[in-house]
């Protein structure tokens, strides 16, 4: 599918698009995705309703979405890895290809049982990132199926957990900052090894006597944006975002100066 320029023809063709899918799927998750890799490690399974992810010390597995989305609200209920999960990582995310790709990233960093885990966001444009942000959720993700939102308009992206935001990433086009609105995205998910660096800097290795490790999935759903409207949060959803970071962030790439001794990336002088 093409991006989606300024031709208001082809953004409205797009949004058709996406309006027709969301009709299609009707909670089948199997009309809107395909196993990517994996092995067989990657399942369809209760009719087309669930899907399931697992890794083991071979492979780990991922699948794509079958379409292109370019704005609107997604949804997927996923149910985490349960236990000891230290070392793998479960992403789920928008992205575009290419050098020059956008991409809006949700990743679990597992962690050892009863430890929280970790929600890791992220933002690229233009094939540019390093705009983490981190949290620990104030549940447990194991224990039942929980719905992770991206809300993405030309005018901001909204992360969302249960409907409750933690994190929103504003378009500042207008002080020369990139923000992702020309390339269309598929919705992609994975399950990984990543004992080097996930859990505590990778002082933490992955117990392989506990695999397969298993994420699972289910109500995907899309909504597509409306022309016209304008700003996403209210203020109780601002209300809302504010009580997570406060108490739940644990990293802001604004914040981290060591990391930036030049200075933190413009987008951060500009959001204050």
């Amino acid at each position: 599918m093409a991006p989606c320029f300024s031709s208001m023809s082809l953004c409205m063709l797009v949004f058709l698009q996406v309006r027709s899918l969301m009709m299609a799927s009707a909670g089948r998750i199997d009309q809107d995705f395909d196993i990517a890799w994996g092995d067989g490690r990657g399942k369809i399974l209760n009719n087309g309703e669930l899907l399931t992810l697992s890794l083991d010390s071979t492979s780990g597995s991922g699948f794509q979405s079958k379409n292109e989305y370019m704005f609107g609200k997604i949804d997927m209920q996923i149910k985490l890895v349960p236990g000891n999960s230290a070392g793998t990582v479960t992403a789920y995310y928008l992205s575009s290809q290419g050098s020059t790709h956008d991409e809006i990233d949700y990743e679990f960093l597992g962690n050892l049982t009863g430890e929280p885990y970790t929600l890791h966001t992220n933002v690229y444009t233009q094939g540019k990132g390093e705009r983490e942000q981190q949290f620990h959720l104030w549940f447990d993700p194991t224990a039942d199926f929980h719905t992770y939102s991206i809300l993405w308009s030309p005018q901001t992206i909204v992360f969302s957990v249960d409907g409750t935001p933690v994190r929103e990433f504003k378009s500042m086009e207008s002080n020369g900052i990139p923000f992702p609105r020309k390339q269309a995205m598929r919705l992609y998910s994975s399950i990984w090894n990543a004992d080097q660096w996930a859990t505590r800097g990778g002082l933490i290795k992955t117990d392989w006597t506990e695999a397969p490790f298993t994420a699972s999935y289910r109500n995907f759903k899309v909504d597509p944006w409306q022309s016209g409207h304008g700003a996403l949060l209210d203020s109780a959803s601002q209300g809302k975002m504010k009580w997570v970071q406060k108490n739940y962030m644990i990293y802001n790439y604004c914040t981290d100066n060591k990391r930036f001794p030049q200075g933190v990336p413009p987008e951060c002088s500009a959001a204050a």
